[in-house]
């Protein structure tokens, strides 16, 4: 049987469509496929378009290849490299202090997914901020995945930190202030920035860290105190309230039995005999 060039060239349409309904089957099953193993691991794989995209922890702040300013570089700080990134640019006999800008953020356990008009808001600063000359270095602490690091500082998400350091063993002057989820923007940040250069720190908003809890000069601090406490909240907030909870009914319990025993096995009192010269035989 002869088939001629025409009919065949007439023909691929049709079997072009003839093969679409076939890979329709064929991703219908694979989905299936994947569902089912899914849920045979006790979770289910959600859809292409369910799937939630990573959020960057700081908003690009790369200029335009054209733009002759360079940009701030943004330091990501860690429990093992905090102290030393903050210290890197204080020179040995410098008299006056290094300032850090620290964005303290988080995630959805951390900030409860809140942050990213925060993260923003300090990604659009930090590009302003590179115009602005003896400007203050900038960092990022992110709760999420430094949640030992925030307890050391006692530091909670959506909040700026700031820090003047000298060399030390000079004192460090820490301040913290907190932002709002929502209705933080960045001129409000540049607001921020030029009421604590004009008009000092308090007047901008800051509050001044003293005492035990200070990250640098607390007694925590100062006695090595700071990383073992830090450690042993961030466990205690990873127990669920039901192991707490039992662990403190078997205590409690554990508690009154020792109590209801010693009290059964003390002998008992013996009788009072008869008070002399009460006259009785």
């Amino acid at each position: 049987m002869r088939f001629s060039t025409s009919a065949i060239a007439l023909a691929l349409p049709l079997l072009a469509a003839a093969d679409s309904p076939l890979d329709q089957y064929k991703a219908k099953f694979q989905n299936f496929l994947g569902s089912f193993a899914g849920t045979a691991g006790g979770a289910t794989v959600p859809e292409a378009a369910e799937v939630p995209q990573q959020k960057p922890i700081v908003p690009n702040t790369e200029p335009a290849a054209s733009s002759p300013v360079e940009p701030k570089h943004i330091e990501r700080l860690t429990l093992a490299n905090w102290k030393d990134t903050l210290y890197a640019p204080v020179q040995p006999e410098a008299t006056t202090p290094e300032e850090w800008w620290v964005l303290v953020t988080g995630g959805n356990k951390t900030c409860f997914g809140r942050c990213e008009p925060v993260e923003k808001a300090f990604g659009e600063t930090v590009e302003k901020l590179s115009t602005i000359p003896n400007s203050p270095h900038v960092a990022v602490l992110d709760c999420e995945e430094e949640p030992v690091l925030c307890n050391v500082w006692s530091a909670g998400a959506s909040s700026l930190w700031v820090f003047d350091l000298l060399p030390p063993p000079a004192a460090v002057d820490v301040y913290w202030k907190r932002l709002n989820f929502t209705t933080i923007t960045a001129p409000d940040l540049l607001e921020t920035f030029d009421k604590e250069t004009t008009e000092g720190k308090e007047a901008a908003g800051f509050q001044l860290v003293e005492g035990a809890l200070h990250p640098f000069d607390g007694t925590l601090a100062r006695y090595n105190l700071a990383v073992p406490i830090a450690y042993a909240l961030h466990y205690l907030s990873i127990i669920p309230s039901w192991a707490m909870m039992l662990f403190v009914s078997f205590f409690s319990r554990t508690m009154m039995n020792r109590s209801m025993g010693g009290a059964q096995n003390r002998p008992a009192n013996p009788a009072r005999g008869a008070a002399p010269g009460d006259g009785r035989s």
